[in-house]
């Protein structure tokens, strides 16, 4: 009785709340006689110099000096826009705070204490601004506010700005360091070769710090090992050439001696730690470095000095202490690694000792995923997955990764007569190698780590009411990387063996139906080989690329060998026939960071699969769907073409014909932060498959120019995102706007109804 009552009573006060926020005074009752409710900012008004424009690094500054946020906003459009409903205030003011119980704990809930205008203290905003202005090279700058009360209630105010930059002062001259050693020669060699350090740049001090920052990791990566961004000073005059900076880069008159000495590498020792502790110490030397290991533990000989990029004599580097950390730390099979250099005291000449220290990881790791899993094809239930890795199998960084993988699924929707239940169990396992196992004649760089995997999975799945189906695979697989950007993935071999176990009369009779579709789920081998390129590129903070092109064939090789020895017909492996076909798909994503978090995401993916020889269909795992959480998710997935066909509406087992063997789908997507992990979004997508080849029982699936367009699956929508970093749980909310197929509706909006034109998909991970 009580809880209803508890219940009733919040229901009360947010209805109360809604309804006395609408008055004027419902929100500063309280507040005292000078008090004045800050309720954000009006205007920012930023006035540049007659013929000059403002630089968007100086009106962004202008606007975070005076981004407060007051009640009841909109973080993601701060300080502009508040929601109208302010209950935190009116709780504030009209509602008594009790010293206990649910009432007290739904006070602390709701309440939100005002933010006067005497917090935010504009006069120190504009101060800020000044300042800003000053150091961005606008000395002339000046700013004021001014108060906005409102109309109906004298106790809220908003804020204007006015902002005027006056003229940019701009260099005019630089005067570097008299080259007298080698120190001062290299500052002003790395200084010279600055983009910034030129006649007419404006003054920042900003871009000075960026310039001093760069210079001292120049320095500290030839040997200057002490060396600091406050040692390196400017001296600017603006007094000789009006609206002109002579500028003299200088060094600070502290600098302490052994700042100014030049570093040679001395002995490198790395010890080698247990996870456990304890053990005896075994000594070993090497044309790198003393390596002190304790005793028993597992470790491939010549693994750690392989690591170790320093060299005794050479000038000392910071970026060889980066790269050993870094070639140390992708073995993973330390939870600790720490490098420190200390000066030699024993040495004629500067040098510094390099200590290198690593633990080793529990070599194995176990784990547990549990998923619960909503699909865009109706089946809906529970996912389990059991890993178990051994980080260092040989003693070189091997790792075995074994993993039991399971899912319980069952369909829901409308016209079910019943619960389908259905399931999918397997076993995966793989060897990965941190090196590769090949001739030398890959390009690899010793800056990225390069992998051999050899793989092995079994998998059973069923499908009520249809099939057993069963698939094995092996493959091995080389991944390296050349250049910075560039990553590789070639599959010398990938065999695959798929076997329906059992089936249904009412999957015979489909199959019997579509007899393309039926070559396609026949028991089969595929013998593979694939190229996979990557590029990804972080451009700058604000716009990232990532291009993926992959090439796959399968047969050309067993179908070329049974050739040379005089097979004809229908050739077969271990007796059963295999596919020969090639397949090749490419995807851009790009994203553009708009402000903050705010980002537009565009995706465009392409692909095409040919069957030939001893192929009459490609398999129908290689074929190509759309539709779903990561596709065009206005439509269930494989609720879509091939091009303008669709079977009849009451065929529930349609999905197994609405594949092709060319797809192009793009999609776009704002996505912007909400409060907290919760984001949100809005996106655009479009897309189908397509026939290379006639099937007269799928009319319109072909793929033809003059209906390329027209074909498109078309649709918009909502989601929401709960990114908590190393997990994205996401509902996407699909409309559709163009269905390709003949609805009975004519115009581009052709869709049945708008809420048969709904799609709501529940996932883990962004789309793209």
């Amino acid at each position: 009785m009580r809880r209803r009552i508890d219940i009733t009573y919040l229901w009360l006060v947010v209805i109360a709340a809604l309804a006395v926020s609408v008055t004027s005074c419902s929100t500063t009752r309280r507040l005292g006689a000078d008090d004045v409710l800050y309720t954000g900012v009006k205007k920012i008004d930023i006035v540049p110099s007659e013929g000059e424009k403002v630089p968007s690094g100086v009106a962004e500054e202008v606007k975070n000096a005076v981004n407060v946020r007051p009640n009841n906003i909109l973080s993601w459009l701060s300080p502009y826009y508040r929601y109208p409903f302010p209950l935190g205030l009116w709780v504030y003011n009209n509602w008594s705070n009790p010293p206990k119980g649910f009432k007290h704990w739904l006070y602390e809930k709701l309440v939100e204490e005002p933010v006067l205008i005497s917090d935010v203290r504009p006069h120190l905003r504009t101060r800020m601004i000044e300042n800003n202005l000053d150091d961005a090279g606008y000395f002339r700058g000046t700013a004021s506010y001014e108060l906005l009360y409102s109309k109906k209630n004298k106790k809220k105010a908003q804020i204007i700005y006015t902002v005027h930059t006056g003229p940019a002062y701009l260099l005019d001259s630089i005067e570097y360091l008299p080259d007298t050693c080698h120190l001062y020669h290299k500052i002003d060699s790395v200084a010279m070769s600055s983009t910034y350090f030129r006649k007419g740049m404006r003054y920042s001090t900003d871009s000075l710090s960026i310039e001093r920052n760069r210079i001292t990791n120049v320095l500290r990566d030839q040997g200057y090992y002490f060396f600091r961004p406050e040692y390196i000073e400017y001296l600017a005059d603006s007094t000789i050439t009006p609206q002109r900076i002579a500028l003299r880069l200088t060094v600070a008159r502290n600098i302490p001696k052994f700042a100014l000495q030049r570093y040679r590498t001395g002995n490198v020792t790395v010890f080698i730690s247990r996870n456990d502790g304890g053990g005896t110490p075994d000594t070993t030397v090497t044309r790198r470095g003393t390596v002190i290991q304790m005793m028993p533990s597992r470790l491939r000989k010549g693994l750690i000095p392989g690591c170790v990029t320093f060299r005794k004599n050479r000038i000392f580097a910071v970026s060889e202490m980066n790269r050993t950390q870094s070639y140390l730390s992708r073995l993973g099979i330390f939870n600790y690694i720490n490098i420190d250099a200390f000066p030699d005291t024993t040495s004629a000449e500067p040098r510094l000792d390099v200590v290198i220290q690593c633990t080793f990881d529990k070599p194995l790791e176990a784990s547990i995923e549990a998923n619960v899993s909503s699909k865009s094809n109706s089946y809906l239930g529970p996912g389990l997955s059991l890993w178990v890795t051994n980080r260092n199998l040989f003693g070189g960084g091997e790792q075995l990764r074994v993993g039991l993988t399971g899912s319980y699924e069952w369909q829901t929707g409308h016209d079910r007569s019943s619960v389908f239940n259905s399931y999918e169990v397997g076993i995966n396992s793989s060897l990965s190698f941190p090196r590769m196992l090949a001739p030398r004649f890959f390009p690899l760089s010793r800056r990225n780590l390069n992998w051999t995997r050899f793989t092995l999975n079994a998998d059973l799945l069923n499908r009520p009411h249809y099939f057993n189906m069963a698939q094995f695979s092996a493959s091995m697989n080389y991944d390296w990387q050349t250049r910075k950007y560039f990553s590789y993935t070639f599959t010398p071999l990938k065999l695959s063996y798929v076997k329906l176990l059992r089936t249904t009369s009412e999957f015979d009779s489909i199959m019997a139906a579509n007899p393309a579709v039926a070559v396609s789920f026949r028991d089969q081998f595929i013998p593979q080989m694939g190229f996979t390129m990557i590029y990804d590129r972080v451009m700058n903070r604000d716009n990232l690329l990532n291009v993926q092109a992959t090439v796959q064939e399968a047969g050309n090789i067993c179908w070329g060998i049974w050739r040379l020895a005089g097979v004809k017909g229908e050739k077969r492996l271990f007796g059963m026939p295999f596919s020969q076909f090639i397949k090749g798909t490419a995807q851009i994503v790009y994203s553009r960071r708009i402000k903050g978090e705010h980002w537009f995401v565009a995706r465009m993916f392409g692909g095409v699969a040919h069957a030939y020889g001893n192929g009459h269909e490609v398999p129908y795992s290689e074929q190509f769907y759309v539709g779903g959480a990561n596709s065009v998710r206005a439509f269930t997935v494989r609720s879509i073409g091939p091009g303008s066909y669709h079977p009849d509406k009451d065929d529930v087992n349609s999905n197994f014909d609405e594949t092709g063997t060319f797809k192009f789908e793009c999609n776009a997507e704002y996505r912007f932060p909400i409060f907290g992990p919760v984001h949100g979004a809005f996106f655009l997508d479009a897309g189908n498959v397509w026939l290379l080849k006639n099937d007269p029982n799928r009319p319109g699936g072909k793929l033809e120019g003059r209906t390329f367009f027209r074909d498109l699956a078309v649709g918009t929508g909502v989601g929401l995102r709960f990114d908590i970093s190393m997990l994205v749980i996401r509902g996407d909310l699909g409309i559709g706007i163009h269905a390709p197929y003949d609805t009975g509706h004519g115009g581009y909006y052709n869709m049945e109804s708008f809420k048969k034109s709904l799609a709501f998909h529940l996932a883990i991970g962004y789309p793209f």
